[in-house]
C-alpha cells in the first residue's frame, strides 16, 4: 500500500547536520528490516509521533536533490492530481536517483540499491623525471610492447607537465586499466579519477552561433509584451497564437536571450521528441553549452547529467518534453510551451498532470511570464485568453510574407482506386511525381502505423486479436507478425484460419509501412523515408531521419502525426494526407479539434522558403466542418462553432470533469468496484453535478484487466475535492486484492 503523509523518525548525532528538506534517506519502514528510500519534506524539534522513534539508517545525498519549490510543487501536484505524494516526489527526480529495495540472501534483511551512478574518466599524470624513466624502460622487457610504450609516453608527459586520458592510451596501445593501477603501485604514475558528464548533443555546442534576426512588426509586439514581464519580474500567461511559419522560435529565442540579460533561466517544452533535435539544434545554435536537455530519448545516464548539470546552475537554459517541466532551475525568469495544444503534454499515468498546469505554479511561484504558443491554440486555453484569463498575441502572418499554402480536398469516394495504386488517388499521385521531378521534397502523413489494420478470414469472418486486450492485433510486415499496440504481444502471421482452418486469410487497413510498400512500386526511382514509432524505437533515430531529409538523402518522408509539426525544410512543397478521417470517427468529443488541428499543423509544413508549397487531402467526409475549416486554415471560425457545440453539449471548456476508472483481471469485480464508487459520489456531491455512467471503457481489456469508468461533469462543486481524496485512502485496501484505481483531472480523452 502507498502511504500519503510525512512519518517521523530521529537522527542519530552521525547524522547532526546531514538531514535537510530535498534529501534522500534510508530508513526502516513498518514492521521487520525492510529499508526504503525516504524524502527528507522538513526537520523540527519535536515529534508528532507520540511513541518510540526509529533513527534514520542512512543519507544518500550530499546536496538536497529538490529544493524548496520543487518540494512545495511536489506537494501541490498530489493534491491537484489525486496521486500520493511520493509518487509525486518520485516523478520529479531522473531514473537514475530512484532506489530499489533487494532481499539479502534468504533472511528477512535487506538493502537498498542506488541506481545511480556517476561517469569518471581516469588521467594519467608522471610520477618521476625523464631521467627516471629512461633507467625505468632500460629495466623493461623488450617484448613488453605496451610496458614500453607507456614508459615512453610518461617520460613525453614529465617534460611537458602534461596529462592523458587512460581511455586514449587504451585506444592507442591497448593498455588496460589495471595495467596503469599496476604501474602506479610501482610508483611510475599517478591517476585522478575524474567526474565527467554523458553530454547529449555536445557536437553542437562548437558549431556558430546564429545571429538574432530582425523581428516583423507581429513579433515585435509579441516580444515587447512578454519582455516586459521577464523585466517587471510579472507572472502573466501569454497565449501566442500565430499561423504555421509565423516565426513563433525566433520570438522564443529572443526572449530567452532577454531573460539571460535580466540574469534567469528559461524553460522551453516541446511535446515530443521527434521535434527535440531540431528545436535543440536551434537553441542550441543560439546558447551553446549553455543548454541542457531532458527527454525520454536519452539514456539514464545522460539525463541523470543533464539534471546535474541544471541542478548545479552549469546550464540556463532547459529544452526537453514533458517531465522537463520538473527541470530543478533555481532562478526560473521565463517558462515557454511550444504547441501547447498537443496531447503529449497530458501524463498517462499517476501522477496524471498536464505540464501546462505545471508551468503555471511555477510562473506564479518564480514571478515569472509563462509563453503558450500554437497555430491551433486548444479550445480550453483559447476560451481563457477570451476571458482575459490568458493574454492573447496574434501572429496572423508568416514571417517571410508568404501565403499559406492552398489546400485541396479530394473526395475519396469518388476516387478510382485499385489494388495497383492502394490509398493513393490520381490527383494525389500526380502531385507528388510533379514535386519530385522538380527536384523537391514531400512529406506524406497517415496517422495509423503498421502494415494492415488487422486480419481477418474471409471464409468465417475471423479476425485476430489479442489474447490481453480487447483490440485487433496489427500486422508488421517488417517483422512477420501480428502485433498488440496496447501491450506489446506479438505472434506469427497465421497461414490458415484458427477458426475454420480456411486459407483465405486477407489483410485489411492501411498503414504507415504498407504505404511505403505501395509508394516503392508506384515510384521505383523515389528514396523514401518512413518515421513513426517502429522506425525510431532506437536512441538517437528521430534526430538521424530528420538530419537526412533535411540533407536530400530522401525524397519522401513518410510518417504519422510526429511529422505533422514543427518540422521546417525549404525543399518542402508538397504535403499529403492519405487519410484525414483516422482521428475523425473517434467516439471522442475532442476528434473534430483534433483533426482540425492535425491538419492545420502538418499543412503547415509546405511552402516555408521561397518555393510555393501545395497541401493535398484525402477523405471520406469532405464536408465536414473540421476539414473544410482546415483547408481554409480558419482557426477563429472553427474555435466559434466548435465552442457552440460544446456548450449544447455540455463539454469544456464550459465544464470541467474528472474520470474515475478501475481495473480488475475479473469483469464483474471491477464492474461491481466502479458501480460502488457511483454511489459514494452520488451520495457526496451536489445535484449540479452530472455523471455520466458507470460503463465499460471503450476498449473494455487491456493487459488481461477489464476497465470500467465513470465520468464527472460540474462548474463548482465545492465537495468533490474532500469525496475524492476520501475515496484515495479508502481504496487503498483494495489494491491488494488486485483492484486498480485512477483518478484524472480533466481527462483528454474519455475512451
Amino acid at each position: 500500500m502507498q502511504t500519503n503523509q510525512p512519518y517521523d523518525y530521529s537522527i542519530p548525532d552521525v547524522l547532526s547536520g546531514q538531514v535537510v528538506p530535498g534529501k534522500r534517506c534510508v530508513v526502516n519502514f513498518g514492521k521487520g528490516t525492510r529499508l526504503v528510500m525516504g524524502m527528507v519534506v522538513g526537520v523540527q524539534d519535536a515529534p508528532d509521533y507520540a511513541g518510540t522513534l526509529k533513527p534514520i539508517q542512512s543519507v544518500l545525498d550530499k546536496e538536497p536533490v529538490l529544493d524548496k519549490e520543487l518540494l512545495q510543487l511536489s506537494s501541490w501536484l498530489a493534491n491537484d492530481s489525486f496521486a500520493f505524494w511520493i509518487t509525486c516526489l518520485q516523478t520529479m527526480l531522473p531514473t537514475a536517483l530512484r532506489t530499489e529495495t533487494k532481499r539479502i540472501g534468504k533472511m528477512d534483511e535487506f538493502t537498498l540499491v542506488d541506481k545511480g551512478h556517476v561517469q569518471t574518466v581516469y588521467y594519467v599524470h608522471p610520477a618521476q623525471t625523464a631521467a627516471d624513466y629512461a633507467t625505468i624502460q632500460a629495466s623493461v622487457r623488450s617484448n613488453a610492447k605496451k610496458q614500453l610504450a607507456l614508459v615512453a609516453e610518461l617520460s613525453h608527459l614529465s617534460q611537458s607537465q602534461g596529462e592523458v586520458a587512460a581511455h586514449a592510451l587504451t585506444r592507442e596501445y591497448g593498455i588496460t586499466l589495471g595495467m596503469l593501477k599496476s604501474a602506479a603501485d610501482k610508483g611510475w604514475l599517478r591517476l585522478e579519477e575524474r567526474e565527467t558528464y554523458r553530454h547529449p548533443y555536445a557536437e553542437l555546442d562548437d558549431m556558430p552561433r546564429t545571429k538574432p534576426l530582425q523581428l516583423t512588426d507581429q513579433q515585435q509586439k509579441a516580444y515587447d509584451a512578454v519582455a516586459k514581464s521577464i523585466k517587471g519580474q510579472q507572472a502573466a500567461t501569454y497565449l501566442l497564437e500565430g499561423v504555421t511559419g509565423s516565426g513563433k522560435t525566433e520570438v522564443y529565442l529572443q526572449l530567452m536571450a532577454a531573460a539571460q540579460a535580466a540574469g534567469k533561466d528559461a524553460l522551453m517544452l516541446v511535446p515530443e521528441i521527434g521535434l527535440t533535435p531540431q528545436m535543440v539544434a536551434r537553441v542550441k545554435g543560439r546558447f551553446g553549452s549553455q543548454v541542457a536537455v531532458l527527454h525520454s530519448g536519452l539514456s539514464d545516464g545522460e539525463r541523470y547529467d543533464e539534471w546535474r548539470r541544471i541542478a548545479r546552475g552549469e546550464a540556463h537554459v532547459v529544452v526537453g518534453a514533458r517531465s522537463a517541466a520538473f527541470a530543478p532551475l533555481h532562478n526560473l525568469g521565463l517558462l515557454i510551451m511550444d504547441e501547447e495544444h498537443e496531447n503529449s503534454y497530458k501524463q498517462d499515468d499517476a501522477p496524471r498532470y498536464h505540464a501546462r498546469d505545471v508551468l503555471r505554479w511555477r510562473s506564479e511561484y518564480n514571478h515569472a511570464p509563462l509563453l503558450l504558443g500554437s497555430a491551433t491554440p486548444s479550445l480550453e486555453s483559447r476560451a481563457r485568453a477570451e476571458k482575459g484569463v490568458y493574454t492573447q498575441l496574434l501572429m496572423p502572418e508568416r514571417a517571410n510574407k508568404q501565403p499559406l499554402p492552398p489546400v485541396d480536398v479530394i473526395d475519396m469516394r469518388e476516387a478510382d482506386l485499385d489494388e495497383y495504386s492502394g490509398d493513393f488517388s490520381a490527383q494525389m499521385l500526380a502531385a507528388i511525381k510533379d514535386c519530385l521531378s522538380q527536384g523537391n521534397q514531400a512529406v506524406l502523413m497517415l496517422n495509423r502505423r503498421g502494415f494492415s489494420s488487422f486480419v481477418m478470414c474471409r471464409e468465417c469472418g475471423y479476425v485476430a486479436k489479442c489474447p490481453n486486450c480487447d483490440i485487433s492485433l496489427t500486422l508488421h510486415m517488417d517483422t512477420h507478425s501480428l502485433r498488440c499496440h496496447y501491450c506489446g504481444h506479438e505472434e506469427a502471421i497465421p497461414r490458415v484460419c484458427p477458426s475454420c482452418g480456411s486459407k483465405r486469410i486477407r489483410y485489411y487497413g492501411t498503414g504507415t509501412e504498407k504505404v511505403q510498400q505501395t509508394l516503392g512500386k508506384l515510384l521505383p526511382d523515389a528514396r523514401i523515408m518512413r518515421m513513426d514509432v517502429d522506425t525510431t524505437r532506437r536512441k538517437g533515430a528521430h534526430g538521424r531521419i530528420l538530419k537526412e531529409f533535411g540533407e536530400h538523402k530522401a525524397d519522401i518522408l513518410l510518417g504519422t502525426q510526429m511529422i505533422a509539426k514543427g518540422l521546417d525544410y525549404p525543399d518542402v512543397t508538397l504535403v499529403g494526407v492519405i487519410n484525414a478521417d483516422t482521428a475523425l470517427g473517434l467516439p471522442d468529443f475532442r476528434a473534430s479539434e483534433r483533426t482540425f488541428q492535425l491538419l492545420t499543423q502538418v499543412s503547415g509544413r509546405a511552402g516555408r522558403a521561397e518555393k510555393p508549397g501545395r497541401v493535398l487531402v484525402q477523405t471520406y467526409n469532405p464536408d465536414h466542418y473540421a476539414i473544410r475549416l482546415a483547408q481554409k486554415q480558419d482557426y477563429e471560425r472553427f474555435f466559434a462553432l466548435e465552442m457552440h457545440m460544446r456548450h449544447e453539449g455540455d463539454y469544456p471548456p464550459y465544464y470541467f470533469t474528472f474520470k474515475l476508472t478501475v481495473s480488475h483481471e475479473d469483469e464483474d469485480k471491477a464492474a461491481k468496484a466502479i458501480f460502488r464508487l457511483a454511489d459514494m459520489l452520488q451520495k457526496g456531491l451536489s445535484d449540479q453535478a452530472i455523471i455520466l455512467g458507470p460503463s465499460r471503457a471503450a476498449i473494455a481489456r487491456v493487459k488481461r484487466k477489464y476497465y470500467y469508468q465513470l465520468v464527472i461533469k460540474y462548474k463548482n462543486e465545492p465537495e468533490l475535492q474532500a469525496v475524492l481524496e476520501s475515496m484515495l485512502e479508502s481504496t487503498q485496501v483494495s489494491s491488494r486484492s488486485g483492484y486498480q484505481i485512477a483518478f484524472d483531472r480533466e481527462p483528454l480523452s474519455f475512451i
